[in-house]
């Protein structure tokens, strides 16, 4: 059954004549009359009888009706669907993050997104950078924001640096004496956040490059929790600019300057199966708003929406970045 004979069989049924329903197809009063003969072979009924002003329906053709004008509605509502996917209007999008990319980049970019993409069903799925890259090689997820690593199966899109920065109670003594060097933090000693985040490796780096070997006070294995610990005044911590922009906006914690360090920071980057060619539709959409919001920040603090009005560097002398190494959040 072609769905031409049942559009054929539709018209007729609203117009009443075959040479009416003809001519709102375009086409030939004998090419819609074979149509509809085609079609009654096909289900082996009479539809129509046949008569000096027209036509009208046969038992059959009554039953038969609404169903053709549903199978007709259920293609165009096909049709569109494919539209709205084409251009991004409605579909489903999976895409995965870091921890600290879904929770502090991603909600202003999704709010975004949702508003203007309304009929579009979201899922976020969050892990080590490791294994989002794996979530992308499995095609579990259709794009990814990580940290850049190693590969050469996927297509890579910078995003921002994400800087690291020295914080803590806007009472503390750092804080009040405005900038501090390496050896005054040794002595403070450190919040800690994750031994097996990349986070962790990068401040390691930057102590130890520096011939001066970090001393820890405490380890936690979130962002909240460390930031809990410093705005009770327990200590300082070296934490993303992106997870402190709100606090640091509010005044509940302050940042300080290391004078003798200079930035500490890692590239985040977005990723995409070589393999699944050029994004279209939704994670088109997606990606426009996610490069147009963070794409051309210098580092997540100056994220649209995010962004805080004053954001010191961890240092004031720009050398070379120190690039992670291990799974991050």
């Amino acid at each position: 059954m072609l769905l031409k004979q049942i559009e054929a069989f539709v018209e007729v049924v609203r117009c009443g004549t075959v040479s009416r329903a003809a001519e709102v197809l375009g086409v030939t009063q004998p090419a819609l009359t074979a149509r509809l003969h085609a079609l009654e072979r096909e289900i082996r009924q009479v539809l129509f009888v046949r008569s000096g002003r027209g036509v009208r329906l046969t038992d059959a053709g009554r039953v038969f009706q609404p169903h053709a004008e549903r199978a007709l509605m259920a293609v165009a509502d096909g049709r569109s669907a494919i539209a709205d996917l084409a251009s991004g209007r409605a579909g489903k999008l999976v895409i995965g993050a870091t921890g600290s990319v879904s929770s502090y980049v991603l909600p202003k970019v999704l709010k975004r997104f949702r508003t203007e993409h309304p009929l579009v069903e979201l899922t976020v799925k969050t892990g080590h950078s490791e294994q989002v890259l794996n979530m992308v090689r499995s095609e579990l997820v259709e794009l990814a924001i990580i940290r850049e690593l190693r590969f050469d199966d996927v297509d890579v899109i910078p995003l921002y640096e994400d800087e690291l920065m020295l914080v803590t109670h806007p009472s503390h003594p750092f804080a009040r004496r405005g900038s501090v060097r390496l050896a005054d933090v040794v002595a403070e000693g450190l919040v800690v956040f994750d031994q097996v985040s990349s986070y962790y490796e990068l401040t390691q780096a930057l102590f130890v490059g520096a011939g001066v070997p970090p001393r820890m006070t405490m380890e936690l294995d979130n962002f909240e929790a460390a930031k809990k610990m410093l705005e009770e005044g327990l200590g300082v911590a070296l934490l993303p600019t992106v997870s402190v922009a709100r606090e640091l906006e509010l005044g509940q914690l302050a940042s300080v300057p290391i004078i003798d360090a200079g930035p500490v920071h890692r590239r985040m980057v977005v990723i995409r199966r070589s393999d699944s060619g050029a994004p279209g539709g939704i994670a088109r959409a997606f990606l426009d708003i996610l490069l147009e919001m963070v794409g051309t920040a210098p580092h997540p603090g100056h994220i649209r929406g995010l962004s805080t009005s004053t954001v010191p560097a961890v240092g004031a002398a720009p050398p070379a970045a120190l690039m992670a190494g291990r799974a991050d959040e």
